[in-house]
C-alpha cells in the first residue's frame, strides 16, 4: 500500500488491545478514521469485522492486529517497525453479503455480512427449511438445526465448523451449508455462484421459528430470507506480506 504517514488506531474493549492503544497512539500519532491512510484495528476477529462494518465508507484499508483469540483475519501483533509493515502490506479485497430478512409481522430488516448469513432455530424442534437459488427451488425440504451462505473470507468461520468447505478468496462462489442436518441426512451442501440470489423459506414457522443472524445482526422469526453478494461495498484488508488471506485459506486446509 502506499505511504501510510496518518494512522486511525481504533481497540476492543479488553484491556490488552486498549493497553496497546495507548502505548502505539503514544509511538505512531493518532488520527481520526476519516483522515487517516489506513486504520489500525486492535483485537479479535469480531472487532476486526466491526471495524470493517463501521468504516465501509471509507477509503482507507483496515489492518488487524491480534489482541484476542482467534485472530483468523488479524496480523501478529508487534509494535516494533509498524510503517514498515503497513506499507509491505498484501491488500485483500472482498464484497459482503447483504441480507433482506421478513419477519412473520411483515417487518424487513436488511444488514450486510462480511462472514456469513445463518439462519437458526430458535425453539425446541428443528427449522424446516425451503432453498430457492435464482427463483429455482433447490431444496424442497431441509429439516436441520440451521442454515447458512458465507463468502470465502468466512468460510474457515461458523461454515467450517459446521463442516462446510473452504473457498479460496479468488473463487467466485458461495457456500450453502446445513447445520445439523436431519433430512435429507447425506446432503452436504452446495456451492453456488457468487451472483446467484439464495432465499431460504421458513415452512410452519409459528411451530418451529427461525431466528437469522447477519454478523451477530440477529432477526426473531422470519419467514423468509435472501441472501446476495454485494458489489457495491468492498473491504480492503491489509495482511503481512506472504501472510495474506489466500496463503491462509489454503494452510488452513492443512492443518
Amino acid at each position: 500500500m502506499p505511504a501510510a504517514r496518518n494512522i486511525a488506531f481504533l481497540a476492543s474493549d479488553v484491556p490488552s488491545a486498549q493497553e496497546a492503544l495507548e502505548r502505539l497512539s503514544a509511538r505512531y500519532g493518532q488520527h481520526a478514521p476519516k483522515d487517516a491512510d489506513v486504520i489500525v484495528a486492535l483485537g479479535g476477529d469480531g472487532f476486526m469485522l466491526g471495524t470493517l462494518h463501521a468504516t465501509q465508507a471509507l477509503e482507507a484499508p483496515v489492518y488487524g492486529m491480534n489482541r484476542g483469540t482467534v485472530g483468523f483475519l488479524m496480523n501478529e501483533y508487534g509494535e516494533e517497525d509498524l510503517i514498515v509493515r503497513l506499507e509491505a502490506a498484501e491488500e485483500t479485497v472482498i464484497n459482503p453479503l447483504h441480507m433482506t430478512a421478513k419477519a412473520a409481522d411483515g417487518r424487513v430488516s436488511e444488514a450486510l455480512a462480511i462472514n456469513e448469513v445463518s439462519l437458526l432455530r430458535a425453539g425446541p424442534q428443528a427449522a424446516q427449511l425451503r432453498i430457492w437459488v435464482d427463483g429455482k427451488l433447490r431444496l424442497a425440504e431441509l429439516v436441520c438445526d440451521g442454515a447458512l451462505v458465507c463468502t470465502p473470507a468466512g468460510s474457515t468461520a461458523y461454515n467450517y465448523s459446521a463442516h462446510g468447505p473452504i473457498l479460496p478468496v479468488g473463487a467466485d462462489v458461495l457456500a450453502i451449508t446445513a447445520v445439523a442436518a436431519f433430512r435429507p441426512r447425506r446432503w452436504r451442501g452446495a456451492l453456488v455462484p457468487k451472483g446467484s440470489v439464495v432465499r431460504f423459506e421458513v415452512m410452519d414457522p409459528d411451530k418451529r421459528p427461525v431466528m437469522a443472524d447477519a454478523d451477530s445482526r440477529s432477526v426473531q422469526n422470519v419467514v423468509s430470507v435472501d441472501i446476495r453478494s454485494e458489489p457495491t461495498v468492498a473491504h480492503r484488508i491489509l495482511f503481512d506480506s506472504g501472510h495474506g488471506l489466500e496463503e491462509r485459506l489454503i494452510s488452513e486446509q492443512f492443518v
